[in-house]
């Protein structure tokens, strides 16, 4: 459990250093499937839930997370999207950002 609460935690601090002024609206998607390649459903939650404290989107559900992550497993962004996205994250040491490339 100490190894998935390690990668959650990396996972955030890469996140609010890839987006410092927080996650575009256009990035949501392209990010959940990044996410959701490498964390299980209830990481994505809780990362979106960190993630979005604080901002416009703090009203945002658990359910409408979950709903958001069906909603990318069944259609993914377009590759532009994807590489936008992992190219931010890379910059700030997302190794995992090459897998979308």
């Amino acid at each position: 459990m100490a190894d998935n609460s390690n990668i959650l935690n990396n996972v955030l601090g890469w996140l609010h250093e890839g987006y410092p002024e927080g996650v575009p609206q256009k990035d949501y998607f392209p990010l959940l499937a990044l996410l959701v390649r490498s964390l299980s459903e209830e990481e994505v939650v809780k990362a979106a839930q960190t993630v979005l404290k604080g901002s416009d989107s703090d009203t945002v559900t658990p359910e409408e997370i979950r709903a958001a992550i069906h909603l990318v497993t069944e259609r993914e962004p377009n590759p532009e999207e994807i590489h936008q996205v992992a190219a931010r994250l890379a910059s700030v040491g997302w190794p995992l950002a090459t897998a979308a490339n």
